[in-house]
């Protein structure tokens, strides 16, 4: 299997991981977020929202073997360098971004942690108060919660439902978030 993700086929799969994650970052990206569910249109507001799509792709894949689980560790991957590049192009030097991805790191996996916990437990007010904490620490109550808690349901939702093998070919949905 890891011959077939890195070997002769290395092209078609690249191929396949790049569509991928630009799905995921187009999700991450909707406008909606921003602009109606006041997520900080800031690279940590950015942050915060691939994180959460990344998040949701993983949590798709788990448990799945071969090729998924290869593709999954190459997202992850990727999500990581991508986020190494923002800093660069942020101005961060060479001193100081080892020591900001490993915040950085710190924060996916904290995150990833809470939302697992409550998606797991169907609990849409622990997801809510997590992504609270985690998105708008400093807005004290933040209304916004509730809805992106709700599309993150959905979004898991929508997710499972789709078949691996669609997937694993390069093609992944999200939901449209709405506004309710």
């Amino acid at each position: 299997m890891f011959q077939r993700l890195f070997g002769r086929e290395r092209n078609a799969n690249r191929a396949i991981t790049e569509a991928l994650y630009a799905q995921i970052v187009a999700a991450a990206r909707q406008t909606v977020f921003y602009s109606d569910w006041n997520v900080p249109d800031t690279p940590l507001g950015r942050f915060e929202m691939l994180s959460l799509h990344m998040f949701l792709f993983q949590h798709r894949l788990r448990g799945e073997e071969g090729v998924a689980q290869e593709v999954a560790q190459v997202l992850i991957d990727e999500f990581f360098l991508d986020v190494e590049h923002s800093l660069r192009e942020l101005g961060v030097g060479d001193v100081g971004v080892p020591k900001r991805m490993k915040r950085l790191a710190k924060m996916f996996y904290g995150r990833t942690a809470a939302y697992d916990d409550a998606l797991e437990r169907r609990d849409g007010d622990a997801l809510a108060a997590a992504l609270a904490r985690n998105v708008r620490p400093d807005a004290g109550a933040w209304p916004q919660a509730l809805p992106l808690a709700s599309y993150v349901i959905d979004a898991a939702r929508q997710l499972e439902a789709q078949p691996s093998e669609s997937i694993l070919s390069g093609t992944v949905a999200f939901p449209v978030a709405k506004i309710q």
